[in-house]
């Protein structure tokens, strides 16, 4: 197993996210919905924009009555309800059949009850439902639950690496499981808001604008792209 850099430390997380948030403010998550509506957009925001996925979700929700009737629909059809987040012919049959497992666990279209139970718990149901995985799960945590989880999408992986907060080989699960060990209780979701958006406007795959990054002196890759 490889050991996490030197510069993984508690401290310099807590410095990471006093300099973005003094940078651009308060890290609040972008949203609070439904957990099941969470879920089945964040299904549909893989591999796309989060501006496809939100049009996805709303064609998804206009075509069809409820739940069950996306359940009940051919899978072509749910598809071309959500053919504006791409990977329609995926993400249809995925998500009729998490919609299905959650009907025959819950006896209904409701993951309200995860607000009752521990994180462990509900993290442990989420990635138990077909095709999620622990950043969909994570993202569920955050912005529908409330709880302390810090998804590990694209941007969040990519700035953790180059901060040195996790290793450079470090797979996106891996990345999951170190990080929210890393990081302080209370400070997960703020910081994965506060490195997504480091990620969007600053430290860009594949050229960091590292003059312009307010973290470039605790940065160990900054040196060799200055």
């Amino acid at each position: 197993m490889t050991a996490s850099p030197a510069t993984a430390t508690p401290r310099r997380v807590r410095a990471i996210l006093a300099r973005l948030e003094k940078r651009w403010g308060p890290m609040a998550p972008p949203r609070r919905v439904d957990p099941l509506d969470e879920l089945v957009l964040t299904v549909l925001s893989q591999h796309t924009s989060d501006l496809n996925a939100e049009r996805a979700f709303a064609s998804l929700r206009g075509s069809f009555a409820s739940w069950e009737d996306v359940v009940a629909a051919p899978a072509p059809v749910v598809a071309d309800a959500i053919r504006s987040g791409g990977l329609a012919d995926t993400k249809a049959p995925r998500i009729q059949a998490i919609l299905r497992a959650v009907h025959e666990r819950e006896g209904g279209f409701d993951l309200s009850r995860l607000r009752d139970v521990a994180d462990d718990e509900a993290r442990a149901y989420l990635t138990s439902l077909p095709g999620v995985g622990p950043k969909t799960a994570a993202v569920v945590l955050s912005f529908a639950l409330g709880r302390d989880a810090i998804p590990v999408d694209t941007h969040v992986h990519r700035v953790s690496k180059r901060l040195g907060l996790i290793p450079a080989n470090a797979s996106a699960e891996k990345a999951d499981r170190l990080l929210h060990e890393l990081v302080p209780d209370g400070l997960r979701t703020p910081l994965h808001v506060a490195l997504i958006r480091l990620g969007r406007e600053i430290c860009k795959a594949p050229t960091p604008l590292c003059r312009l990054c307010p973290l470039n002196d605790l940065c160990p890759t900054a040196p060799r792209y200055r």
